[in-house]
Protein backbone atom coordinates (compact mmCIF):
# COMPACT_ATOMS: atom_id res chain seq x y z
CA UNK A 1 0.00 0.00 0.00
CA UNK A 2 1.39 3.07 -0.87
CA UNK A 3 0.97 6.04 1.89
CA UNK A 4 -0.53 9.47 0.47
CA UNK A 5 2.15 12.23 -0.50
CA UNK A 6 4.69 9.30 -0.57
CA UNK A 7 6.71 8.25 -4.09
CA UNK A 8 4.99 5.12 -5.21
CA UNK A 9 8.81 3.63 -6.21
CA UNK A 10 9.49 3.20 -2.93
CA UNK A 11 12.97 1.35 -2.96
CA UNK A 12 14.27 3.99 -5.58
CA UNK A 13 13.43 7.15 -3.56
CA UNK A 14 14.55 5.52 -0.43
CA UNK A 15 17.84 5.08 -2.00
CA UNK A 16 17.91 8.68 -3.29
CA UNK A 17 17.77 9.87 0.32
CA UNK A 18 20.46 7.15 1.50
CA UNK A 19 22.82 9.23 4.64
CA UNK A 20 26.18 10.84 2.87
CA UNK A 21 29.37 10.58 4.90
CA UNK A 22 31.47 13.89 5.96
CA UNK A 23 34.18 12.90 3.73
CA UNK A 24 32.11 11.75 0.84
CA UNK A 25 30.68 15.23 1.10
CA UNK A 26 34.29 16.89 0.63
CA UNK A 27 34.84 14.90 -1.99
CA UNK A 28 32.05 16.53 -3.84
CA UNK A 29 32.88 19.90 -3.23
CA UNK A 30 34.38 21.51 -6.17
CA UNK A 31 36.93 23.47 -4.55
CA UNK A 32 38.19 24.61 -7.66
CA UNK A 33 35.31 27.52 -7.59
CA UNK A 34 37.10 28.68 -4.09
CA UNK A 35 40.83 28.96 -5.56
CA UNK A 36 39.67 31.25 -7.94
CA UNK A 37 40.14 34.84 -5.90
CA UNK A 38 37.90 36.77 -7.98
CA UNK A 39 35.05 34.52 -5.78
CA UNK A 40 36.15 35.78 -2.56
CA UNK A 41 38.30 38.57 -2.24
CA UNK A 42 35.25 41.29 -2.64
CA UNK A 43 33.55 39.16 -0.05
CA UNK A 44 36.45 39.66 1.90
CA UNK A 45 37.40 43.65 1.15
CA UNK A 46 33.63 44.28 1.79
CA UNK A 47 34.05 42.41 5.49
CA UNK A 48 37.33 43.86 6.42
CA UNK A 49 35.91 47.50 5.59
CA UNK A 50 32.53 47.68 7.41
CA UNK A 51 34.86 46.02 10.59
CA UNK A 52 37.33 48.84 10.20
CA UNK A 53 35.09 51.24 9.90
CA UNK A 54 33.05 50.48 12.79
CA UNK A 55 36.29 50.61 15.04
CA UNK A 56 37.15 54.25 13.69
CA UNK A 57 33.70 55.59 14.00
CA UNK A 58 33.71 54.26 17.54
CA UNK A 59 36.81 55.28 18.37
CA UNK A 60 37.06 58.57 16.42
CA UNK A 61 33.88 59.82 15.25
CA UNK A 62 31.61 58.52 18.11
CA UNK A 63 30.49 62.28 19.83
CA UNK A 64 31.19 61.89 23.51
CA UNK A 65 28.18 63.58 25.44
CA UNK A 66 29.47 63.75 28.84
CA UNK A 67 32.34 62.19 31.12
CA UNK A 68 30.62 59.30 32.24
CA UNK A 69 30.68 58.05 28.14
CA UNK A 70 34.45 58.35 28.23
CA UNK A 71 35.83 54.94 27.87
CA UNK A 72 38.22 53.80 30.45
CA UNK A 73 40.84 52.98 28.08
CA UNK A 74 41.16 56.63 26.57
CA UNK A 75 42.50 57.93 29.40
CA UNK A 76 46.47 58.68 29.22
CA UNK A 77 46.02 57.44 25.51
CA UNK A 78 43.85 59.63 23.93
CA UNK A 79 43.07 63.28 23.39
CA UNK A 80 39.32 64.91 22.54
CA UNK A 81 38.80 67.89 20.11
CA UNK A 82 35.84 70.35 20.84
CA UNK A 83 34.44 73.77 21.25
CA UNK A 84 34.52 75.75 24.76
CA UNK A 85 30.71 76.46 25.64
CA UNK A 86 31.46 78.19 29.12
CA UNK A 87 33.96 79.23 31.55
CA UNK A 88 33.31 78.73 35.22
CA UNK A 89 36.15 79.53 37.17
CA UNK A 90 39.88 80.30 36.42
CA UNK A 91 40.96 76.87 36.08
CA UNK A 92 37.79 74.67 34.53
CA UNK A 93 35.38 74.83 31.66
CA UNK A 94 32.85 72.84 29.39
CA UNK A 95 33.37 71.62 26.38
CA UNK A 96 31.01 70.07 23.47
CA UNK A 97 32.72 67.05 21.96
CA UNK A 98 33.34 67.80 18.14
CA UNK A 99 35.09 64.50 16.83
CA UNK A 100 36.91 65.02 13.43
CA UNK A 101 36.59 68.41 13.26
CA UNK A 102 36.01 70.32 10.55
CA UNK A 103 36.81 67.59 8.57
CA UNK A 104 34.11 65.48 10.09
CA UNK A 105 31.39 68.89 9.18
CA UNK A 106 31.51 70.62 13.02
CA UNK A 107 31.53 74.65 11.37
CA UNK A 108 29.53 74.14 8.32
CA UNK A 109 27.71 71.06 7.84
CA UNK A 110 27.50 70.34 11.59
CA UNK A 111 27.22 73.61 14.52
CA UNK A 112 27.54 73.44 18.51
CA UNK A 113 24.24 74.14 19.76
CA UNK A 114 24.51 77.71 21.17
CA UNK A 115 21.48 77.72 23.81
CA UNK A 116 22.05 76.16 27.48
CA UNK A 117 19.00 74.16 27.62
CA UNK A 118 20.57 72.65 24.26
CA UNK A 119 23.62 71.84 25.76
CA UNK A 120 22.42 70.87 29.15
CA UNK A 121 24.04 67.29 29.82
CA UNK A 122 25.86 67.65 26.89
CA UNK A 123 28.89 68.84 27.27
CA UNK A 124 32.22 67.80 29.21
CA UNK A 125 33.31 69.70 32.40
CA UNK A 126 37.24 70.07 31.88
CA UNK A 127 39.68 70.70 34.89
CA UNK A 128 43.31 71.90 33.38
CA UNK A 129 45.46 69.76 34.83
CA UNK A 130 48.88 71.36 36.63
CA UNK A 131 47.46 74.62 37.68
CA UNK A 132 45.07 76.08 40.42
CA UNK A 133 43.94 79.61 39.94
CA UNK A 134 42.59 81.91 42.62
CA UNK A 135 39.79 80.91 44.05
CA UNK A 136 36.28 82.71 43.73
CA UNK A 137 33.81 83.93 45.66
CA UNK A 138 32.08 80.74 46.69
CA UNK A 139 29.75 79.75 49.93
CA UNK A 140 29.75 82.80 51.41
CA UNK A 141 33.78 82.90 51.34
CA UNK A 142 35.49 85.97 49.63
CA UNK A 143 37.36 85.90 46.52
CA UNK A 144 41.25 85.78 46.43
CA UNK A 145 42.67 88.68 44.62
CA UNK A 146 43.06 88.03 40.86
CA UNK A 147 40.03 85.40 40.83
CA UNK A 148 38.51 87.44 38.85
CA UNK A 149 41.29 88.09 36.31
CA UNK A 150 42.06 84.33 35.90
CA UNK A 151 38.48 84.18 35.04
CA UNK A 152 38.56 87.21 32.65
CA UNK A 153 41.51 86.00 30.53
CA UNK A 154 40.24 82.49 30.56
CA UNK A 155 37.02 83.18 29.05
CA UNK A 156 39.08 85.29 26.49
CA UNK A 157 41.56 83.06 25.65
CA UNK A 158 39.37 80.28 24.87
CA UNK A 159 35.71 80.29 25.06
CA UNK A 160 34.06 80.02 21.93
CA UNK A 161 36.93 77.94 20.09
CA UNK A 162 38.07 74.82 19.58
CA UNK A 163 40.73 73.18 22.14
CA UNK A 164 42.01 69.98 22.28
CA UNK A 165 42.27 68.06 25.77
CA UNK A 166 44.52 65.63 26.42
CA UNK A 167 42.40 63.77 29.17
CA UNK A 168 44.14 61.50 32.46
CA UNK A 169 41.79 60.89 34.52
CA UNK A 170 38.26 61.51 36.11
CA UNK A 171 37.70 63.25 38.98
CA UNK A 172 35.39 63.12 42.15
CA UNK A 173 32.88 66.01 40.43
CA UNK A 174 33.03 63.81 36.95
CA UNK A 175 35.21 66.05 35.60
CA UNK A 176 37.87 65.26 33.74
CA UNK A 177 41.28 66.48 34.21
CA UNK A 178 43.60 67.37 31.09
CA UNK A 179 46.02 68.96 30.00
CA UNK A 180 44.21 71.63 26.99
CA UNK A 181 45.39 73.55 23.91
CA UNK A 182 44.32 75.93 22.18
CA UNK A 183 45.25 77.14 18.24
CA UNK A 184 46.30 81.11 18.60
CA UNK A 185 47.73 82.77 15.62
CA UNK A 186 48.90 79.35 14.06
CA UNK A 187 50.50 78.29 17.09
CA UNK A 188 48.86 75.66 19.29
CA UNK A 189 49.32 76.81 22.84
CA UNK A 190 49.75 75.10 26.52
CA UNK A 191 46.68 76.69 28.48
CA UNK A 192 47.74 75.87 31.89
CA UNK A 193 51.14 76.69 30.76
CA UNK A 194 50.12 80.23 29.58
CA UNK A 195 48.31 80.84 32.98
CA UNK A 196 51.32 80.38 34.34
CA UNK A 197 53.45 82.59 32.84
CA UNK A 198 50.85 85.53 33.31
CA UNK A 199 51.08 85.14 36.97
CA UNK A 200 47.11 84.43 37.00
CA UNK A 201 48.00 80.72 38.44
CA UNK A 202 50.28 78.53 40.46
CA UNK A 203 51.07 75.13 39.45
CA UNK A 204 49.15 72.67 42.00
CA UNK A 205 50.81 71.97 45.44
CA UNK A 206 48.80 69.01 47.02
CA UNK A 207 51.09 66.47 48.05
CA UNK A 208 49.24 63.28 46.12
CA UNK A 209 46.73 63.21 43.66
CA UNK A 210 48.18 65.86 41.35
CA UNK A 211 48.46 65.63 37.66
CA UNK A 212 50.97 67.44 35.79
CA UNK A 213 51.17 65.20 32.15
CA UNK A 214 54.70 64.97 32.55
CA UNK A 215 55.10 68.77 31.96
CA UNK A 216 55.76 69.57 35.96
CA UNK A 217 59.34 70.84 35.48
CA UNK A 218 57.89 73.52 32.47
CA UNK A 219 55.02 74.00 35.28
CA UNK A 220 57.18 75.13 37.68
CA UNK A 221 59.86 76.90 35.66
CA UNK A 222 57.10 79.36 34.28
CA UNK A 223 55.51 79.65 37.73
CA UNK A 224 59.63 80.74 38.86
CA UNK A 225 59.77 83.03 36.01
CA UNK A 226 56.06 85.55 36.45
CA UNK A 227 57.59 85.07 40.00
CA UNK A 228 60.93 86.66 39.30
CA UNK A 229 59.06 89.02 37.46
CA UNK A 230 56.27 90.16 39.48
CA UNK A 231 53.80 89.23 37.26
CA UNK A 232 49.76 88.65 38.04
CA UNK A 233 49.36 87.24 41.11
CA UNK A 234 53.22 87.78 42.75
CA UNK A 235 52.80 91.75 41.89
CA UNK A 236 51.99 92.19 44.94
CA UNK A 237 53.77 92.45 48.53
CA UNK A 238 55.40 88.62 48.98
CA UNK A 239 54.50 89.01 52.84
CA UNK A 240 50.58 89.14 52.39
CA UNK A 241 50.57 86.42 49.51
CA UNK A 242 48.53 83.42 49.75
CA UNK A 243 48.48 80.90 47.08
CA UNK A 244 44.90 79.36 46.02
CA UNK A 245 45.93 76.14 48.28
CA UNK A 246 46.79 77.95 51.64
CA UNK A 247 43.34 80.83 51.05
CA UNK A 248 41.55 76.96 50.57
CA UNK A 249 43.31 75.51 54.13
CA UNK A 250 42.65 78.88 55.66
CA UNK A 251 38.90 78.46 54.81
CA UNK A 252 38.46 74.53 55.79
CA UNK A 253 38.16 73.63 52.32
CA UNK A 254 39.45 70.17 52.70
CA UNK A 255 40.95 68.13 49.23
CA UNK A 256 39.38 64.96 49.11
CA UNK A 257 42.61 62.31 47.79
CA UNK A 258 40.86 59.56 46.88
CA UNK A 259 43.36 59.20 43.93
CA UNK A 260 41.52 61.31 41.34
CA UNK A 261 42.10 64.34 42.52
CA UNK A 262 43.85 67.40 41.05
CA UNK A 263 42.94 70.60 43.12
CA UNK A 264 39.14 69.22 43.24
CA UNK A 265 37.85 71.07 45.92
CA UNK A 266 35.15 69.98 48.74
CA UNK A 267 33.66 72.44 51.30
CA UNK A 268 34.08 70.46 55.54
CA UNK A 269 30.27 72.41 55.53
CA UNK A 270 28.64 71.46 52.69
CA UNK A 271 28.52 68.38 49.77
CA UNK A 272 28.57 70.89 47.47
CA UNK A 273 31.48 71.52 45.80
CA UNK A 274 32.88 75.44 45.49
CA UNK A 275 33.46 75.54 41.58
CA UNK A 276 30.56 77.24 39.29
CA UNK A 277 30.71 74.56 36.66
CA UNK A 278 30.32 72.05 39.13
CA UNK A 279 26.94 71.20 38.44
Amino acid sequence: MVWPFTSASGKDGDSSRRPVSWSDSLNGTDWEHYKDPRNWVPTLLVTTTVVASLQIYRSYLRRIPGTVYIRPSFFRKRSILGQVTSVGDGDNFHLYHTPGGRLAGWGWLRNVPAKRAELKNKTIPIRIAGIDAPEGAHFGRPAQPFSTDALVWLSDYILGRRVRAKIYRRDQYDRVVATVYVRRFLFRRDVGLEMLKRGLATTYEAKTGAEFGGLEEKYKAAESKAKAAKRGMWGGNPQFFESPRDYKTRMGVGELQNGNGNGNTKSTKSTKPTKSTKL
